[in-house]
């Protein structure tokens, strides 16, 4: 049955979710050979796993690489690790509790809130002309400036450069797949150094004049007379830029999918009869945008859905097959609007839940309700193509055009 899995077939990639739904009904867990990971298939276990605490991103403060028996790290893609090194998706506690402290409040509700009337204004800007036109690529016409701009703008990078953040951002992300080649290793490496460079000089910038941004914001941000060091705000910079558009961008081009595909929902959200907020909820929980997170087991007695590992074995939490899960979601292959269930793993949990949650939740209900006001009519002319991967999960093109 295992043999169900597999993030190299193109057909499995295109539609994963009736494999994923065969294994998540036999099998609670299940070792994958070719990734080395112990894969968890169901809702409450992998909700129940990403608040385990003796599971970890990292093992290198409990236990080094020879001791797990692994080879040695790569140097060759040193540059990408450097950039990872400080960020909070591969810290543990105390560094991951110090670094989440000093960027939190840039995330509140409250904070975020008050980027609603910008991303509306921006969300119309991008539309307005599209709607005359009558057509577009949804992915490079609306939601990839869209999002990215709004990002761009509350960090305090320049806008004009936000091609070159989309082109840095989609060769790291490869790194995060199971089916990663030498090649792509070796652009995401290159991405990387250049990535930091580009903000290391933003930061010195920052340092010597403050401005009103996010930026400068995380520069000055001190917790019990700590601040962050250099190499951690580059981390985190490139990491809220990476993660602030990528999760968002895949979500609208999944949900805008799903709803094209399933009318009479489009048309119940069109009519009013359910908020934006609410839609956005099922747009991330049918079709998510991240499909696995990684875990390392750091202590002896750790068990995960009934099955007992040993420390320096990995698990994989399936995030598309727990959303899926019947045992959580009443009729969970039905795509429907106004489910507004809110408690889907969408943005993980436990300490490493997504901090910009607040964020992507107010861009994609702006971004879906300014949709709904240009494009009501919208349907595909196309066959939407998908990205070839399993671990970030969306579409390269989304063509659609009014009726």
């Amino acid at each position: 049955m295992t043999n169900a899995f597999d993030p190299a077939d193109p057909g499995f990639l295109e539609d994963p979710y009736p494999a994923l739904n065969s294994l998540r009904e036999t099998e609670r867990i299940f070792y994958d050979e070719r990734s080395g990971l112990h894969l968890v298939t169901r809702f409450h276990d992998v909700k129940a796993g990403l608040r385990d605490q003796r599971l970890g991103r990292v093992h290198d403060h409990v236990m080094s690489r020879d001791a797990m028996g692994l080879a040695p790290r790569d140097d060759r893609w040193a540059p990408f690790r450097d950039v990872e090194r400080w960020s909070l998706l591969e810290l543990e506690p105390p560094d991951h509790t110090r670094l989440r402290n000093l960027i939190a409040n840039a995330f509140t509700v409250r904070t975020v809130e008050k980027l609603r009337e910008p991303a509306k204004r921006l969300a119309d800007d991008l539309l307005t002309p599209l709607a005359e036109a009558g057509s577009m690529n949804l992915l490079a016409d609306f939601a990839q400036p869209y999002s990215v701009q709004l990002i761009a703008s509350l960090l305090g990078v320049p806008l004009e450069d936000g091609p070159q953040l989309v082109e840095w951002s989609h060769r790291m992300v490869k790194m995060y797949e199971l089916t990663t080649s030498d090649e792509q290793a070796v652009a995401a490496s290159t991405a990387a150094a250049e990535f930091a460079g580009y903000v290391r000089g933003f930061i010195k910038d920052r340092i010597q004049s403050p401005r009103d941004d996010l930026i400068s914001s995380l520069v000055l941000a001190e917790v019990d007379g700590e601040r962050l060091t250099e190499d951690e705000l580059v981390s985190t910079v490139i990491v809220l830029l990476n993660a602030g558009h990528e999760a968002t961008v895949n979500t609208m081009g999944n949900g805008v999918v799903a709803f094209m595909r399933h009318r009479r929902e489009w048309e119940s959200v069109v009519a009013g009869g359910v908020p934006g907020s609410v839609a956005i909820e099922e747009m991330i929980r049918w079709d998510a945008p991240l499909h696995l997170f990684e875990r390392w087991v750091l202590e002896e007695g750790v068990e995960v859905a009934g099955r007992a590992l040993r420390p320096g074995e990995k698990v994989g939490f399936l995030f598309g097959s727990a959303n899926r899960d019947p045992r959580r979601f009443a009729h969970p292959d039905d795509f429907v609007a106004d489910r507004g269930d809110i408690h889907h793993i969408g943005f993980g949990g436990g300490i490493h839940r997504c901090i910009g949650a607040p964020l992507a939740r107010l861009e994609l209900e702006v971004g879906l309700t300014a949709l709904v006001r240009h494009f009501p009519d919208m349907e595909l002319v196309a066959e939407p193509v998908r990205h070839q991967t399993f671990v970030i999960r969306g579409y390269e093109d989304v063509a659609l055009a009014r009726r």
